[in-house]
């Protein structure tokens, strides 16, 4: 009788000492771990923010009951090697921004849930089989971002009401930027207005395409779905305000901070609501049982202090039809 108890105690001992060592089994002890991947800036900012107000009211407090661990990446062909990274670590869920981003960390892993938060539709990307039932080990927010060229662009002309050209700049291996800037030809043809496309791969070829920007080679800067280039637009604003160049972004945040216009969905929103799928998928969830959701807040924002710079008299109804102004 002894023996045989002696025997199931080492069993016992044995199966929680390969529990702890083995990857896949039990999670670590301590906080739940979140994991983020991401270009940095504050488009990326405000959505993490967002995450965190989220949490907090779904009861979950940074530091007590999770911690995050953020990878921000310099370039698209450096995602997958930190999402391999975070799921070698073991984190307990992915919170993945961007459709190209969340592209490649589909690519580099195989267990970790991933909650993501893109502005293109997750079913024809490929991430999820439907919205209602996602399948898999993906679930998220889609904010329909891409779809909202045209509009942007005709929010900019009623601004700059003698527009012609706009330069943009996009990742040409980045597919969603490239079906941005096909749209954006098909708009810029609509609206008579020329897109003057300038391909960059890195923040730091942004910046040189920022500064060989001549004089004149375009009336505004207009931007287009792209992770790296939404990362690094405080940059923007500053080599546009340099150049007297009028911009017209997506979110709210850089217009607060020195840009001229905006259109688009409220990322701090996008973030908060993708908390509920974050804190669920800690509780137990499995993402497949998890339907994606749509955040359809869009606002308008100008800033009329930046267009008093640039020596741009803004028309009345452009200004009555802004969600924000900035004075």
């Amino acid at each position: 009788m002894t023996t045989h108890v002696s025997r199931t105690v080492v069993a016992l001992l044995l199966g929680c000492m390969i529990a702890l060592v083995l990857p896949g089994s039990a999670r670590p002890a301590g906080p739940y771990r979140i994991g983020v991947v991401d270009y940095g800036g504050v488009l990326w900012d405000d959505m993490l923010n967002g995450l965190r107000t989220g949490l907090k009211e779904q009861g979950l407090q940074e530091g007590a009951q999770y911690v995050l661990v953020r990878r921000v990446v310099p370039r698209l062909d450096t995602v997958e090697e930190a999402a391999r990274l975070l799921e070698r670590d073991r984190v307990d869920v992915i919170y993945s921004l961007a459709t190209s981003v969340t592209l490649a960390v589909k690519r580099a892993t195989t267990t970790v849930p991933v909650v993501f938060a893109v502005g293109t539709d997750p079913v024809a990307s490929g991430l999820v089989k439907s919205l209602a039932k996602p399948e898999g080990r993906f679930t998220g927010v889609s904010y329909l971002s891409t779809v909202l060229i045209s509009k942007r662009l005709e929010l900019l002309r009623l601004i700059l009401p003698r527009l012609k050209s706009v330069v943009t700049f996009y990742d040409p291996k980045n597919p969603i930027a490239l079906q941005a800037i096909r749209e954006a030809r098909e708009t810029g043809r609509r609206f008579g207005v020329t897109f003057i496309e300038r391909q960059v791969n890195s923040a730091p070829e942004l910046k040189a395409a920022l500064s060989g920007l001549k004089p004149g080679e375009a009336d505004a800067f207009f931007y287009i779905n792209d992770a790296i280039v939404a990362s690094q637009s405080t940059l923007i604003v500053a080599e546009a305000r340099a150049k007297k160049l009028p911009t017209m972004f997506h979110e709210r945040s850089v217009v607060v901070g020195g840009g001229l216009a905006a259109y688009g969905p409220n990322y701090i929103e996008v973030g908060r609501v993708a908390a509920r799928h974050v804190a669920r998928v800690l509780n137990g969830t499995r993402p497949a049982d998890l339907p994606v959701e749509n955040v359809r807040s869009l606002e308008f924002l100008i800033n009329l202090r930046t267009a008093q710079e640039l020596g741009i008299t803004i028309p009345t109804d452009a200004i009555q039809r802004a969600d924000g102004v900035i004075r």
